[in-house]
């Protein structure tokens, strides 16, 4: 069923890292954030209130990237210091080193069954590794310069993979073959992913734009120009209905990729947000940046049910119009562009103090250390810029329209309106699932030419022969 957004609120602030942070992932069970900075070191905060967090040491130079392993027992991190390593997010702080690039390595993610690690790098290659035998399996190396970002499918049959070419590539992991580029950058490509059902992959660039591309089809299906400044990172949500965007802009950007627009501009970060990541629920996100903060957030999508709304609007004695099955409250103006009256986010942080008393254990060359935090429910409903516009004066609004037009109960328009909205709520229901239904029958027909296609020239081969 369709539902209606609420405003995304700031729920924490970490604060721990001594330098910018560059990278940030939620565990599978939403238990706890990784963080990794440019102070080398990563950052293990539990998200239970007053927990402890960890610090562990062992990159000798920055942490470019950071992902916990499908099962959560595992986290990745990758550096400048041409390292991959896998840590065990425990007391004891155990990592197994891997080696093989000859430069800085800009990038990690685990496929999503968790046996293989994909690896970008400044030495131009995409590098797999096996997490179980902990070690290098394969190369691809086509890019033409340094490759910033590497991800693989959710099948894990294909990965994509960006970098300073101004390319983004698409290789099949059993052939090991590039099987498509797409080059409609200007500068340097940011980052890459795909979104969770693998059917699309958007991309983004040093000259802030951000491109999603159908898979199927081969053709950019959308492009936003929001940020005013380099993308560094995206998220898909989980449904793939928003994404997420940080900019050395400053700011965290929200789409909505049903209705192609931006609906929602954070402004929490002083300076370059670096890394933004969604939890596996997408009930929250984070996001780090030059600040060398961590904020998160709670998401509020998709909270409030769409039946609440249609009870909403037939207590109105002048209702308005019938909400859009994807209709965004506050319902305003939309801007792509900061406005003066934005809602700074409260520089009060989660203040971490080191426990002294605790001896660090050296183990592979790393340490971890445990630091103690005091849980701060840093929740504020006037963290988002939507549209523009500031929550109190959405209040304000709705005062000045509740002192016209009182709530009252209307005898019956409210049945005849909440059922016909019913109704075409049924039927979008049934109109989606036809939709998905043609897309399966049409991608199986394509399958079927292509066979067809083979066996003709196979056919006309031997004919020559």
């Amino acid at each position: 069923m369709a539902s209606v957004m609420e405003d995304p609120t700031l729920e924490r602030h970490f604060k721990g890292h001594k330098d910018a942070v560059t990278c940030a992932d939620f565990s599978p069970n939403r238990k706890q954030l990784a963080s990794g900075s440019v102070d080398k070191s990563l950052m293990i905060w539990n998200l239970a209130p007053k927990a402890r967090a960890f610090r562990f040491i062992g990159h000798q130079d920055v942490i470019t990237g950071v992902q916990f392993s499908p099962f959560g027992k595992l986290v990745a991190t990758s550096s400048k210091d041409r390292t991959v390593r896998l840590w065990t997010p425990s007391m004891k702080g155990e990592s197994t080193v891997f080696k093989a690039h000859t430069a800085a390595v800009r990038s990690v993610a685990f496929s999503h069954d968790g046996q293989r690690l994909v690896t970008a790098s400044d030495d131009k290659s995409v590098k797999v590794w096996s997490v179980h035998r902990q070690c290098f399996v394969y190369s691809l190396s086509q890019h033409t310069n340094w490759v910033r970002c590497a991800r693989f499918s959710p099948d894990g049959r294909l990965i994509a993979s960006c970098g300073d070419d101004r390319s983004v590539r698409l290789w099949d992991t059993s052939t090991k073959h590039c099987i498509n580029c797409f080059t409609d950058y200007g500068e340097s490509a940011t980052f890459v992913d795909f979104n969770s059902s693998g059917t699309c992959i958007a991309s983004s660039g040093a000259d802030s734009t951000l491109k999603i591309w159908d898979l199927r089809t081969n053709k950019l299906i959308q492009h936003y120009q929001v940020h005013s400044a380099r993308i560094n990172s995206f998220s898909f949500h989980p449904s793939n209905n928003y994404l997420i965007s940080g900019s050395s802009d400053s700011t965290v950007k929200i789409l909505d990729l049903l209705e192609g627009r931006l609906i929602y501009t954070l402004h929490g970060h002083k300076g370059a947000v670096i890394t933004v990541a969604f939890s596996r629920g997408g009930d929250l996100f984070a996001s780090g940046g030059a600040d060398s903060q961590v904020l998160m957030w709670r998401t509020n999508f998709d909270t409030k049910p769409y039946q609440d709304v249609l009870q909403q609007h037939s207590r109105r004695a002048t209702p308005d119009p019938p909400p859009h099955l994807a209709d965004i409250h506050p319902r305003g103006p939309h801007l792509h562009h900061s406005q003066p009256t934005t809602v700074q986010v409260s520089s009060v942080l989660l203040h971490i103090h080191l426990s002294n008393g605790l001896p660090a254990c050296q183990i592979a060359s790393s340490r971890v250390e445990e630091w103690t935090g005091v849980d701060s429910a840093g929740r504020t409903g006037s963290t988002a810029e939507a549209g523009g516009g500031r929550r109190g004066r959405r209040e304000d609004e709705e005062e000045e329209r509740g002192q016209t037009h009182p709530l009252e109960v209307l005898s019956g328009h409210p049945s005849s309106v909440d059922s016909i909205l019913r109704h075409i709520v049924q039927q979008l229901d049934i109109l989606t699932q036809t939709v998905s239904v043609l897309e399966e029958r049409l991608t199986l027909t394509e399958d079927k030419l292509k066979e067809c296609l083979v066996h003709q020239s196979q056919i006309l081969k031997d004919s020559t022969t």
